[in-house]
């Protein structure tokens, strides 16, 4: 994991490399066209991270197969943290996962490998390969886990996980569509990445 930032950062930074004016006009970076759907994203985004959580908690409680339980490990969150502490490193938590993720990822799936896809295979398969390709990458978060000193693949919550993000990522890429821009992704996964803080800070 010691690699993601310097991957965001060249997955961000990718689309100004490689493509030209023109092209990176075609994957979504310009002004949207549909400014209420960027509040829509937004909604969307906090709606299914709060999702997320209550399915999380109902199927798995408080054990190591609940997601958000074993991402939250990676904050490192001290039991005995003061509210004012506890509330600067939530912000600094929620800035960095609205950022850094967010603009890299979907500027990377939403807008070069999906396009790339869709000029064969049309808009809906090419969002389903790269809602595909995004679902499987995020194992490395929740799925292929470390317990008690060994790596161990949790089939079922893996499957549930994958499918969520599978879905949340049609999420994305709706929102692109609605708001005629990159952008729209981008919100809608900025907003996903903070209610999940969120519920990791506060909730759990």
């Amino acid at each position: 994991m010691q690699f993601v930032g310097i991957m965001m950062l060249f997955m961000a930074v990718a689309p100004f490399i490689f493509l030209s004016q023109h092209g990176r006009y075609q994957i979504g970076i310009k002004k949207p066209a549909n400014y209420s759907w960027l509040i829509i994203a937004i909604c969307i985004g906090l709606t299914f991270s709060m999702f997320l959580y209550f399915l999380g908690e109902s199927l798995y409680g408080k054990s190591y197969e609940n997601w958000y339980q074993y991402i939250s490990k990676s904050y490192n969150i001290s039991t005995d943290i003061n509210e004012q502490t506890k509330l600067i490193t939530f912000g600094i938590s929620a800035f960095i996962g609205m950022t850094f993720s967010p603009i890299g990822e979907e500027l990377f799936f939403r807008g070069i490998v999906h396009s790339s896809f869709a000029n064969s295979l049309g808009n809906n398969k090419a969002s389903i390969i790269d809602s595909s390709a995004f679902a499987i990458v995020h194992i490395s978060h929740f799925g292929l886990v470390f317990h008690n000193q060994q790596w161990e693949f949790l089939l079922v919550p893996s499957a549930i996980w994958v499918l969520c993000m599978f879905l949340v990522n049609i999420m994305f890429y709706i929102c692109r569509e609605g708001s005629g821009s990159i952008l729209g992704a981008i919100l809608c996964h900025s907003a996903f990445n903070l209610g999940m803080t969120y519920c990791i800070f506060y909730l759990l």
